[in-house]
């Protein structure tokens, strides 16, 4: 019986050792996949940095649009005489010209 036992040690052990490296190499390369994992979330390449300056700027657009929009029809009933709708479009002008400066400007072509 200790034969079998002998002959059944030996062929596991064959059998395990590329688990065994394969848990040995994991280990020792761990720390570095761990560390450069840190650094990629810590840092923002410039063209993600440009990507996310490019998603503001068209969320301003957008809002000037609708603020825009919505300042006509504030002047339309404001020129037919509704006091309110004069300071709502006071009030949405106000805003827009808070968005404005963030706005880049396009050269003319």
């Amino acid at each position: 019986m200790s034969v079998s036992r002998l002959l059944l040690l030996a062929c596991a052990s064959i059998a395990l050792q590329g688990c065994v490296a394969k848990a040995v190499v994991s280990a020792v390369t761990l720390p570095v996949k761990v560390a450069s994992r840190g650094v990629d979330l810590a840092t923002t390449s410039q063209s993600e940095a440009d990507e996310k300056r490019g998603r503001e700027i068209r969320k301003r657009e957008e809002r000037l649009g609708e603020l825009e929009r919505d300042y006509d029809k504030q002047m339309d009933r404001c020129a037919d005489g509704n006091d309110e709708a004069c300071e709502k479009a006071q009030a949405i002008r106000a805003e827009m010209k808070a968005i404005m400066p963030g706005i880049p400007i396009e050269p003319e072509r």
